[in-house]
């Protein structure tokens, strides 16, 4: 049998210090890389991960989500507030390659684990900090959390039609799209790092992602202030795009439609008054017709006839799928993006990272670790120093 072949952070050390999401997630990107992660843990509870449960499901003692934001993770339990912990920690700091935390504004800053702190143990190091709001402005202390995040960068009221209230994203997408970021920051550290030894810090927040997720938005409207937020009809997909762009029942489910010619439509579902629209601003100007007539026609028939029309012609359309016609789907086996993890007697199925590195997938048996599982071994492989006055 041929040896693994080798990961591209092999050899790279992490401390987790972070909770819950953002934090977690950037380090297990790492983890799936080839990094080593040790997440930093607080004695008795640990991370609020293992017990704030995504729909309530549980496994072997901790949240399903929980051992979906932590596998390939090695764990131990310090308390900051403890002179003889902190030390020990810091020693790790000493060891270590990256760090990442999660903590609000000022936190790390009075345990002394902040970067500044941590560079004159570790010049080297590459640090990574997520948090809500950033570290300046009005809002830095506010609680960072997902759909906080979302209502404030206003993405609630891009979803959804004109009759209804703000509808925000049904995902963590904030915290998932920080833990791009995070991840991608100390990779780029450490590429520098490599090239020149400086290490450096890697900062990003809740609102940032939710800002760059908007660019196109932002940066229209920065150039142009006549641009608004004028939400559709209720089969409208975006607010800034015309017909026939949007979700439409059909008699067996729904079938979403991208960016098409309206006379493109109109021929290939036989209805003339589509075929005769041949001025791309009807698209526009009479998107909620337009939208009315498609749905008539959508629902006297099932979506694969529709798709077997469309498809035929290339039109740029797909089914709205449920989440048990995606899991059973040939398209999600496929991609092969689950894996299996195990835990003493349990084993858990969970995604993969998405990246593939040279033509494979990258997935790994080990579960996340229970609180302070590695406590002794990591203790022994790094033994606390004694320092004299």
């Amino acid at each position: 049998m041929n040896a693994p072949k080798p990961r591209p952070l092999d050899g790279i050390l992490v401390l987790d210090f972070s909770q819950f999401l953002a934090g977690p997630v950037a380090a297990m990107r790492l983890a799936d890389l080839g990094a080593r992660v040790i997440k930093v843990e607080r004695p008795g509870t640990g991370d609020i991960g293992r017990t704030l449960a995504f729909a309530g499901r549980t496994a072997d003692g901790d949240t399903v989500s929980f051992h979906a934001m932590n596998r390939n993770k090695e764990s131990i339990t310090a308390d900051l507030k403890s002179p003889v912990d902190l030390a020990y920690v810091r020693q790790l700091v000493a060891r270590a390659d990256v760090v990442i935390q999660n903590f609000r504004p000022g936190v790390m800053e009075r345990i002394g684990l902040d970067y500044e702190s941590v560079r004159e143990i570790n010049p080297s190091i590459v640090y990574a900090s997520a948090t809500g709001y950033g570290t300046d402005g009005p809002w830095r202390d506010r609680p960072g959390q997902d759909l906080l995040a979302q209502s404030i960068s206003g993405l609630p009221w891009l979803n959804g039609g004109h009759d209804d209230g703000p509808v925000p994203v049904g995902l963590s997408i904030a915290d998932h799209l920080l833990s791009c970021h995070i991840a991608q920051g100390v990779t780029a550290l450490l590429v520098r790092r490599f090239r020149t030894g400086e290490g450096g810090h890697a900062e990003s927040s809740l609102l940032e992602a939710m800002l760059d997720l908007q660019f196109e938005l932002l940066s229209t409207r920065l150039n142009d202030d006549t641009i608004d937020v004028r939400r559709g009809g209720p089969h409208s997909a975006h607010a800034f795009l015309a017909a026939p762009y949007g979700t439409y029942p059909t008699s067996d489910g729904h079938l979403a439609l991208a960016m098409n010619p309206i006379p493109t439509i109109g021929e290939l579902l036989d209805l003339p008054e589509l075929a005769a629209m041949v001025d791309p601003q009807e698209a526009w100007d009479r998107q909620e017709e337009i939208e009315a007539v498609l749905a008539a026609r959508f629902a006297g028939g099932t979506t694969q006839s529709w798709l077997d029309i469309l498809d035929s012609a290339d039109v740029w359309c797909a089914p709205v799928l449920t989440l048990d016609e995606l899991l059973e789907s040939d398209g999600f086996a496929a991609i092969r993006m689950t894996q299996q993890v195990r835990r003493g007697d349990a084993t858990l199925s969970t995604t993969r990272g998405p990246i593939r590195i040279d033509g494979e997938v990258l997935t790994s048996p080990k579960a996340a670790p229970r609180l302070g599982e590695d406590d002794a071994r990591i203790r022994a492989e790094f033994p606390p120093v004694e320092v004299t006055a």
